[in-house]
């Protein structure tokens, strides 16, 4: 297909109208640095331990977070300059990496909880199912925007499930049921999303169900996995002693939220934070941080925050300037707020424990980097709506 590209002049005229202002959304980088910035004291809170006139503060966990904000912010620099272009030509390796990664971490990986997920870097561990997400999204908005595909919907249906399917099941080995179902969503969603007949949504709906019940029913879970399904599913009362161990877990989580009230106990004060009675609190249940200490009103100012940021990516897969691009970040949205979601509504025993991480405020590096990363796709796309040149070297 030939390709006409503007003239010169007019490239330049286009450009020329184009101030730097109008090319940076502010408050997607502001709601996203300030969800970071309160996500770092949340994790001093949990991890600084029980401070006295003979104990120092354990600033560690801090330190660290500090550096994976400062390296996700480069790399959610980098990815807001990245053509394109060069994501549909370099697709093929980027699968394959994500591919090999997850397979490779089933064989030399270390197993943290239950799940073999994570790569041993010395001090640092890297967990590839994180990058994996953001390959799972460029590929489902690269395969059902292809105008090539248009007319054969279960063509498209049935290649956007094998690309979800084929790390999904990986992520059955190692087990990791959180990071399964953020995948699973995603995939939906962003079918969902594409404009597929809804015949086939239906079909890709029974297809889902299908394959979640036969998980449950198999032994693809771990004995723990099983163990916090019952905790979400029954009472007390009918679960064994492991589920009554997670069950346990839970109340705590949700005292911690108790205890905040209306205003606090006062950062670095909450009484079940301090004296470490609610488990990963600096990961998977992070905001019982925000719910005890800074107390309804702060918990609801980072969920403010993420309303803000939220907004904005919908926003930008309004105005997006191709069909790649709003796929693209309808992927990301979906999984922003699925995790949003499904991380608040465990701590409240409103989800089951699933160990999905709260994006940009959890503790760890893989999740900090793959939500800039996320979130700088974005950018790109707000920053190329206007972008004459953009548009059509998306089309080549």
């Amino acid at each position: 297909m030939t390709v006409l590209a503007p003239p010169p002049e007019t490239e330049n005229l286009e450009r020329e109208k184009e101030p730097w202002w109008l090319l940076v959304d502010p408050f997607l980088i502001l709601s996203a640095l300030a969800i970071a910035a309160m996500g770092s004291v949340l994790v001093y809170s949990a991890t600084r331990g029980v401070v006295d006139d003979f104990t120092e503060p354990n600033n560690a966990f801090l330190k660290r977070q500090i550096l994976f904000i400062t390296v996700g912010v480069v790399v959610g620099a980098i990815a807001a300059f990245f053509p394109p272009r060069y994501m549909r030509r370099l697709y093929p390796l980027a699968f394959a990496a994500m591919m090999g990664a997850l397979w490779l971490v089933l064989q030399i990986g270390v197993e943290v909880s239950g799940t073999r997920g994570w790569f041993s870097l010395g001090t640092f561990r890297m967990q590839p199912s994180e990058p994996g997400k953001l390959v799972v999204i460029v590929g489902l908005a690269l395969l059902l925007s292809t105008r090539a595909a248009g007319g054969a919907g279960l063509t498209r249906l049935g290649l956007a499930l094998v690309l979800a399917a084929a790390p999904i099941g990986l992520l059955m080995l190692q087990p990791d049921l959180g990071t399964m179902l953020v995948y699973l969503v995603i995939a939906l969603v962003t079918v969902v999303a594409s404009g597929i007949k809804l015949r086939w949504i239906a079909l890709l709906a029974i297809v889902a169900a299908v394959g979640v019940v036969g998980v449950l029913r198999s032994d693809a879970l771990a004995d723990y996995q099983e163990a916090r399904l019952r905790v979400y599913l029954f009472a007390p009362s009918e679960t064994n002693d492991e589920a009554a161990t997670y069950a346990f877990n839970v109340e705590q989580a949700q005292i911690a939220i108790g205890n905040g009230g209306l205003r606090g106990q006062g950062l670095f004060e909450g009484t079940q934070t301090r004296s470490d009675l609610v488990p990963e609190q600096q990961t998977d249940f992070i905001f019982t941080v925000a719910g005890e200490e800074l107390g309804l009103r702060g918990a609801s100012l980072l969920l403010g925050l993420y309303a803000v940021l939220l907004f904005r990516i919908w926003r930008t897969a309004q105005i997006a300037a191709t069909p790649f691009e709003r796929l693209l970040c309808t992927g990301v949205f979906t999984m922003f707020l699925f995790q949003m979601f499904q991380s608040v509504g465990m701590t409240m025993g409103m989800m089951p424990v699933t160990g999905i991480p709260l994006p940009l405020v959890s503790y760890g590096g893989s999740s900090m980097l793959t939500s800039m990363a996320a979130l700088g796709l974005v950018a790109g796309v707000y920053r190329r709506r206007l972008d004459i040149e953009g548009m059509l070297n998306q089309q080549m």
